[in-house]
């Protein structure tokens, strides 16, 4: 509104300046009209003046009279008249026909006689009033006279047509384009030239008083220009030209801020829908400039690593998440993607350290970030913590090996099931030819008395042995059975010493096989263990035979088999075994340890570092020890080796 007023007000003043510079270039015109026409009149005065200097008798008049009459077309009639006004020569105009009857001009004519009485009065030329004669055509004439006085007392008169003297005496440039006019004060037109005013067109006056001796006229210029006058010049256009541009630098400007007021509200719009986005995925999102600076991160990923954004776009390292030992990995990863290497489609798996310094798994996604003039100016990244999908991949795997392990030991109890039945009966045929064999020998003794044979004495021993050993025999192949079977077993009080004597000649066998020494320690006293025999012999043998296994190296010179048995502490901490006994058997070994991987799955059903076992040993001797309601464990024997023990009640 301020700027619309601005223009308006310019517009309207050089409007007005230039109405004033027309008014004033009217009015200077006027001026040197008037000029003129004193300048005129006065030259004609002195004309006739002139022509009585010389004197009018001797038949000047005539001449001088015409070619005065002929020089001035502004007269209409030229007399000379006596000291009493009477007409003593006369001449009339040549350019108009006669208008005056000589009875009309006698001496009593008013404005003759009021023109000679000024004229007399001043002693020099006066004027009458205008007076208005008609013609006979039709029309009229505004006449004015002019009286010279003469030597003599005489007069010379000459009658003045106005609209002539207008017409003779002003420059015809003034009459050019507007109205000229004699006029009476109160602005009635005497004689008039010049164009008429046309309508629609704006008037412009200016007027002067022409006073002369003896009587005042009013010259009037009237000047006109054509309407509507918006643009009166070239200054007025230009400056409407500029005010129109402005006015329409104005609208588009208005337009453009209003296009970008809805350009921005709809980026707003676009930014929170986006912000909201990310903010609720689960995806991490991370952008790199083409050195690999971090230059955006979303919620995600900083959740995802436990670093803020602040921290990973100000980390001069680039990349705190890298794990420490696979940096090096990583820097080469990224030094080929910078390099214009395309990572796959389907993306890539690596692993990410988090702020505490824990490690997970996550999938990765890249593909080149452009600006909208498609050049790449680095990469967008998308990552997926696979964390929660690889431990249900591995608890599906460990079922799965849980099932086989289960599907396996039900064939192994099927298999043993069938042969603990085919081996019962050659073990018992075994044992009855054993008995029969020593009842032979002994119906071969004549008496008591009678020396005994030493070979058959020998004889009857190692056929005393066979029978204990396919007795023995039969026990294990029925507790296998009967563990199998699941079924109740018999369990009885045995001494330590006895079970380590059942396993020792067969321990001492393989022993001596290896070159490895046995040392057998027992603390005194010590109670009898409450367990079932024959499985408890099979477990210590199986401990004693791995750990000989394990001495079982080149390197090992010195191979030491130390089975140790002691009072141990309730390997739980219930209350009710707490007021139990236990007795723990010790197998240890100087040969060369465990690892940390076979460690984790050193109890795994038909897991073994053996080519040909079967993975079965361990694991069924924690069973055993477990269901006797002792522990098995393993620990380091330093600085070689390893210590196996597991606990049993006392009896």
């Amino acid at each position: 509104m301020l700027v619309s007023a601005l223009l308006v007000t310019v517009v309207w003043l050089a409007g007005r300046h230039e109405v004033e510079q027309v008014q004033a270039a009217l009015e200077r015109d006027t001026a040197d009209a008037v000029a003129d026409l004193r300048g005129g009149l006065q030259r004609n005065a002195q004309s006739l003046r002139a022509l009585q200097a010389d004197g009018l008798q001797d038949g000047r008049w005539p001449p001088e009279a015409a070619a005065l009459m002929r020089a001035h077309r502004e007269w209409v009639r030229l007399e000379w008249r006596s000291p009493a006004l009477q007409t003593l020569a006369t001449l009339e105009t040549p350019y108009r026909t006669r208008m005056f009857a000589e009875d009309v001009r006698g001496p009593d004519q008013s404005d003759v006689a009021l023109a000679c009485a000024a004229a007399r009065k001043l002693g020099a030329p006066a004027y009458s009033p205008s007076h208005y004669v008609p013609l006979r055509e039709g029309g009229g004439l505004e006449l004015m006279e002019l009286c010279v006085p003469i030597g003599g007392g005489g007069y010379l008169v000459a009658t003045y047509s106005l609209r002539d003297v207008l017409v003779e005496l002003l420059g015809p440039s003034l009459a050019r384009g507007q109205e000229v006019a004699f006029a009476e004060p109160d602005g009635t037109r005497l004689a008039v030239i010049g164009v008429q005013r046309r309508a629609g067109t704006r008037v412009f006056t200016a007027q002067q008083l022409v006073d002369l001796p003896g009587v005042t006229v009013l010259l009037r210029v009237d000047g006109w220009r054509a309407a509507p006058d918006l643009f009166p010049n070239l200054l007025t256009g230009l400056v409407t030209a500029i005010s129109i541009a402005l006015v329409s630098v104005l609208v588009l400007l208005a337009r453009d801020t209003r296009r970008r007021l809805r350009a921005e509200r709809e980026l707003a719009d676009t930014l929170a829908f986006r912000k909201a986005m990310e903010d609720s995925v689960i995806t991490g999102l991370r952008a790199r400039d083409l050195h690999g600076r971090i230059t955006y991160v979303n919620p995600a990923f900083c959740d995802m690593v436990g670093f803020s954004a602040e921290e990973l776009m100000t980390d001069a390292s680039g990349a705190p998440y890298w794990p420490t030992e696979l940096a090096h990995e990583y820097r080469q990863r990224q030094a080929l993607r910078l390099a214009g290497g395309m990572p796959p489609r389907e993306g890539f798996e690596s692993v990410f350290m988090r702020k505490d310094g824990s490690r997970f798994p996550v999938l990765i996604f890249e593909a080149p970030l452009r600006n909208a003039q498609r050049v790449q100016t680095g990469w967008m990244s998308a990552f997926i913590d696979v964390s929660e999908q690889r431990r249900v991949e591995e608890l599906s795997r460990a079922s799965q090996e849980r099932l086989q392990a289960s599907a396996r030991l039900a064939t192994v109890g099927e298999m043993a099931s069938l042969l603990s039945h085919e081996l019962t009966q050659p073990l018992a045929a075994i044992a009855s030819y054993a008995s029969g064999s020593l009842n032979l020998l002994e119906d071969g003794q004549d008496g008591a008395s009678a020396p005994v044979n030493p070979v058959n004495a020998e004889v009857a021993m190692a056929v005393r042995r066979i029978a204990e050993q396919a007795d023995r025999a039969g026990k294990v192949i029925r507790s296998v059975h009967d563990f199998v079977r699941r079924r109740d077993r018999t369990r009885e009080a045995v001494a330590p010493r006895a079970l380590l004597d059942a396993v020792l000649p067969l321990v001492q066998l393989q022993a001596r096989k290896l070159g490895v020494r046995i040392d057998t320690v027992l603390e005194t006293p010590l109670p009898a263990v409450l367990c079932d025999r024959t499985l408890v012999e099979q477990v210590l043998l199986n401990l004693a035979r791995n750990a000989m296994q394990a001495m079982d190296v080149p390197e090992f010179t010195d191979r030491v088999l130390q089975l140790r048995v002691a009072h141990a502490s309730s390997p739980s901490s219930g209350r009710a075994a707490e007021a139990r006994r236990w007795v723990e058997f010790s197998v240890t070994d100087v040969g060369i340890g465990i690892s940390d991987e076979v460690q984790r799955r050193l109890f795994t059903p038909f897991f073994t570092t053996r080519a040909d076992g079967m993975g079965l040993g361990l694991s069924l001797c924690r069973t055993v020890v477990e269901q006797h309601g002792g522990a098995l464990m393993f620990a380091p024997n330093r600085p070689c080796g390893t210590v196996f023990r597991f606990t049993l009640p006392a009896g």
